[in-house]
């Protein structure tokens, strides 16, 4: 009987320092993959017809503002007030009634002063890989401009790129170190997953008809 609990033992030890290893290799190549391609300056990235916004609630649990969906609508209205980009799409969750990411943002963009016929919606980005993905097969954007924060946008940008996507990460402004602790730690798992699903192919969840934009 011991002998089996020291070799249970010693799988368990092995496959703690496996996963470890996976998570650490997995976050240094999206990060290492992604960076010629993402930048906090507008002026480094290119022109494009397109942005894909990344979705993220509009309040936090307790009800304050949530920066991190602000400082992405900021961002994706500086891109399309200078020109940089003609349309947008806002790509998150709406798998509940009274929960509409895309909704959200497409309000906050138009009081900002982003027409609405500029913005196209997905509500089936339940993640960043649906997200990306949907961008090329349902929307028929092979080159884009994704907007969110430094963290998601080097998963996002490699995701894309790995599937066959010219694409580029605008970093809209991070929120303070304190209130982005547990999202950055929960990152690094993440970015294993993303890893994860790029070497088993993992797809969206949902297809849909084609959305044409101009």
């Amino acid at each position: 009987m011991k002998k089996i609990i020291k070799n249970l033992l010693k799988i368990f030890l092995l496959l703690l320092v496996a996963g470890i290893l996976f998570i650490v290799c997995s976050n240094y190549s999206i990060k290492k993959d992604s960076d010629p391609y993402i930048s906090y300056k507008s002026s480094d990235i290119p022109k494009t017809k397109t942005a894909l916004l990344l979705g993220t609630s509009k309040s936090l649990n307790n009800g304050f503002p949530n920066a991190y969906f602000y400082n992405r609508i900021y961002a994706a209205v500086e891109l399309y007030k200078t020109g940089k980009i003609q349309y947008i799409i806002v790509s998150g969750d709406n798998s509940r009634k009274d929960y509409n990411e895309p909704e959200d943002m497409q309000l906050a963009l138009m009081e900002h002063g982003i027409p609405k016929d500029r913005i196209f919606l997905d509500f089936a980005g339940f993640r960043t890989l649906d997200s990306v993905v949907r961008a090329k097969d349902i929307f028929g954007q092979k080159k884009i401009i994704v907007v969110s924060q430094k963290f998601h946008n080097e998963r996002a940008v490699f995701l894309a790129r790995k599937n066959g996507m010219q694409a580029f990460g605008y970093n809209a402004a991070d929120v303070n170190k304190y209130a982005g602790f547990k999202t950055n730690m929960r990152e690094y798992l993440a970015k294993a997953k993303a890893y994860w699903d790029l070497i088993f192919g993992v797809e969206p969840k949902f297809g849909g008809d084609k959305v044409l934009i101009p």
